[in-house]
């Protein structure tokens, strides 16, 4: 068994490999940026380290400060969790290299499947088919608009190291084919350090259902069951079940099949997931993710199978607990995933900040894996993700009513939270009978009138934090260690050390010469995020909807549109620049 496992994430996926690792026996050690300092993850770990910077590329994308850690800490063994290093074939080399087991699949599988286009290429091989698309990389958007013009519009640019529909984008005509191409590379660029991207038809009114499989060392590849995550907006998820409702068990086993060939092309060791999607009747390769599921959950409340254990065994090189005859699916499970977003009528609106409580459901068959506590931050800087509740119900109407119940129990203040658009989806008899597919929210679910202000606690203000240096012996050895401490208890009459302000920096105010937000033709910022690109410069003229700038925050690209038609008097910020929610990006007369 490992002896030591470095978890090279954060967040709700860095607690659930620790909580793992306890269970086990086997010492966690935690990473953190200067964010995540107070965090749950670095709360919960035997150890945890520093990484410096804030942002993911300053922190948690740093591979020498990593593989410094790694040494540091004598772990035996990374955990990558999901994003970040998950599928980075040059971080698996680099950790096989220094005798470390990364619990993944071999670089080899991660080379082969990370990328959509040749992952394409090795499911056909496999017998496998997948959408028609391209098997070469895209150079400029004239190629995608050859594409949509032979195969028909609308058709869909994926990024090929992607996930999560980061570096996605539908086009539906050839005249925004340019710049969806360049969109979807800026934001696969900044998301995974790759911005290849390839094109494929995009399927009228698909189901997305992924097949959970994981192989070990000695020969053992099952197919543990499948999930539909049908439920997308922007083509991420919100709520995942299992298994999928109005699913032949025919189709399920040639599914489960298929997806064995799949991962067997390719060398596959651990846990990973095949994705498909499925329509009248057919399934069709999409991808295949080679990591731990953000909604692995709902396949082990069915199956009683610790997907993560069973990761940490396999990485230790032993075999599998169990075989294909062992599995056993029982009853239903719902997931939801809790999100730091305003549903916004439909917008879903990026909502971080501070947590001022939160009291997750209880009950028989409720499940949360959370990444916070009341008190802490979700940053702009990472993931929205706050954590996932997860129902099991005996079968799918007793999943989906105890999912609500516990919805309407669960109660989160400082920050907006998807719950409301959860509850909206859950009640609609599309979903109740099952008659959902990815377009659904964005094209037929009514969000109007549905949204999630922030509920704030009102209480003593907010104590922002000092660093400290001090001098310490432990075991007669001298340390030199940083504390950060309240900055009420700091005391006036000096004190040696080095003395640093811990408190939020603030964000630059966009609106600083441009008038109050709010005023006739001011373009104001949704929500807290960075300047990715500005599209407009000082007397421009520009129509209502136009997009004038596009607003990174959590991770996500946001098209800024302006409210009327007129001309821009004045343009307030620039790529790079910090803003917060209400600031004046530009002002238009």
């Amino acid at each position: 068994m490992l002896t030591k496992v470095l978890i090279a994430n954060r967040g709700e996926i860095a607690v659930r490999v620790i909580r793992a690792c306890a269970e086990l026996g086997i010492p966690s050690v935690a990473v953190y940026s200067e964010l995540d300092r107070e965090a749950l993850h670095v709360r919960l770990a035997d150890e945890a380290y520093a990484l410096g910077g804030q942002t993911a590329a300053e922190s948690y994308l740093n591979t020498e400060r990593i593989l410094e850690i790694i040494e540091q800490s004598g772990a035996d063994a990374v955990h990558p969790g999901y994003g970040f290093f998950s599928e980075n074939t040059d971080f698996a080399r680099a950790i096989a290299e220094r005798g470390v087991a990364f619990i993944g699949p071999p670089p080899e599988a991660i080379e082969v499947m990370g990328d959509k286009v040749s992952s394409r290429i090795a499911a056909e091989a496999a017998g496998v088919a997948g959408v028609p698309g391209t098997t070469e990389f895209l150079n400029n958007g004239d190629e995608v608009v050859a594409f949509g013009n032979a195969n028909g519009w609308p058709v869909a640019i994926k990024a090929a190291y992607g996930g999560g529909g980061r570096g996605m984008r539908v086009v539906n005509s050839a005249e925004e084919a340019h710049e969806a191409l360049a969109s979807a590379q800026s934001e696969a660029l900044k998301g995974f350090g790759r911005d290849e991207c390839y094109v494929e038809r995009y399927l009228s009114w698909p189901r997305h259902i992924e097949m959970q499989i994981i192989a070990d060392g000695h020969g053992n590849c099952v197919w543990v069951g499948e999930r539909d995550c049908s439920a997308q907006r922007r083509h991420q998820k919100l709520v995942e079940e299992s298994p999928a409702p109005n699913f032949p068990d025919e189709v399920r086993q040639a599914m489960g099949a298929a997806a064995v060939k799949v991962a067997q092309a390719c060398g596959y060791v651990n846990a990973g997931t095949v994705e498909f999607l499925y329509q009248d009747g057919e399934f069709y390769f999409l991808e295949m993710n080679t990591r731990l599921q953000v909604e692995h959950p709902v396949t082990e409340m069915v199956t009683g199978i610790d997907l993560v254990a069973e990761q940490l065994r396999v990485a230790a090189g032993e075999p599998l607990s169990f075989s294909q005859d062992d599995v056993v699916r029982t009853g239903h499970a719902v997931e939801i995933r809790i999100n730091a977003e305003d549903p916004a009528g439909g917008a879903f609106l990026p909502s971080p900040g501070r947590i001022t409580s939160i009291v997750p459901p209880q009950g028989f068959g409720t499940r949360w894996d959370g990444g916070y506590e009341s008190g802490d931050e979700v940053s702009q800087y990472y993931d929205n993700l706050v954590g996932k509740l997860i129902c099991w119900g005996a079968d799918r109407d007793k999943a989906i009513a105890r999912t609500l119940r516990a919805l309407r129990e669960f109660r989160i203040e400082g920050i907006a939270t998807t719950i409301p658009a959860d509850i909206a989806i859950l009640e609609h008899p599309d979903f109740v009978a099952g008659e959902h597919s990815t377009k659904w929210v964005e094209e037929r679910l009514d969000l109007t009138g549905v949204g999630s202000a922030p509920s704030v606690t009102t209480g003593a203000d907010e104590v922002a934090r000092v660093e400290r240096t001090a001098d310490v012996e432990v075991n007669g050895r001298r340390y030199a260690v940083k504390l950060w401490v309240p900055a009420d208890q700091i005391g006036g009459g000096g004190g040696g050390g080095s003395a640093r302000s811990a408190a939020p920096r603030p964000t630059r105010s966009a609106s600083a010469s441009a008038g109050a937000a709010g005023a006739p033709g001011a373009v104001t910022a949704p929500m807290q995020g960075t300047i990715v690109r500005v599209n407009v410069e000082v007397g421009q003229e520009v129509t209502a909807g136009q997009a004038v700038c596009v607003l990174e925050a959590m991770k996500m690209e946001n098209n800024i549109a302006a409210g009327a038609d007129g001309t821009v008097t004045a343009v307030n910020v620039a790529p790079g620049d910090a803003v917060g929610t209400g600031d004046v990006l530009v002002t238009i007369e």
